[in-house]
């Protein structure tokens, strides 16, 4: 999975205060980091791919959490549990416990009843994942992680995510933010263009 967010100077020491959080002391730059987290979510992802159970398996609380605990949670010591500190991109946080299940049932009602065609289902799940901002890394990692979980069990292949190479990161993430801005006025077409990419 790119990460569409990894910064371009691998060799940047990390802040004294993120590798507070982290758990393992060998990672001490950026690069580190990535690498540390890339093999993490690669267990996440098999981890995500081995439960059981169609789509409403998937969309709930308990699911979210653990699939962000198992992406990210060899890496840093919080993995899995909601943020604390104020954001000046999403919501307040005392309101993600409250917002995440509504936005699960919101997802299970849309499988259920057919509300939108299956990519659709999925690009709407990880765009409200990114709005809520739940966690306090890794959301639009897990974001795209829970979307392609979905799909696939929707029975579809998992999305591209615009599908460039590492080189393309800062064209990739200005196309992927300018995607998530549009979803945020209900308009999901290039969110779902760039998704298929």
């Amino acid at each position: 999975m790119t990460d569409l967010f990894q910064e371009p100077d691998d060799a940047t020491p990390l802040d004294p205060a993120l590798r507070g959080d982290l758990i393992q002391t060998w990672i001490t730059t950026r690069a580190d980091l990535n690498e540390a987290e890339e093999e993490n979510i690669v267990n996440g992802a098999a981890w995500g791919r081995r439960r059981r159970g169609g789509a409403e398996a998937l969309l709930n609380e308990d699911f979210s959490k653990s699939l962000h605990k198992q992406m990210f949670g060899e890496v840093r010591k919080w993995a899995g549990g909601y943020r604390q500190n104020e954001l000046n991109i999403s919501i307040a946080p005392h309101l993600v416990p409250a917002e995440m299940p509504v936005m699960f049932d919101n997802a299970r009602f849309w499988v259920e009843n057919k509300t939108f065609p299956p990519d659709e289902i999925a690009v709407r799940l990880h765009h409200r994942l990114t709005q809520i901002h739940g966690f306090p890394n890794g959301n639009g990692r897990h974001a795209r992680m829970m979307a392609d979980l979905l799909i696939e069990k929707l029975g579809a292949e998992p999305f591209t995510w615009g599908s460039g190479s590492i080189h393309d990161t800062g064209t990739l993430r200005t196309t992927y933010i300018k995607a998530l801005k549009a979803a945020d006025n209900h308009d999901f077409g290039l969110l779902l263009a760039f998704a298929r990419a």
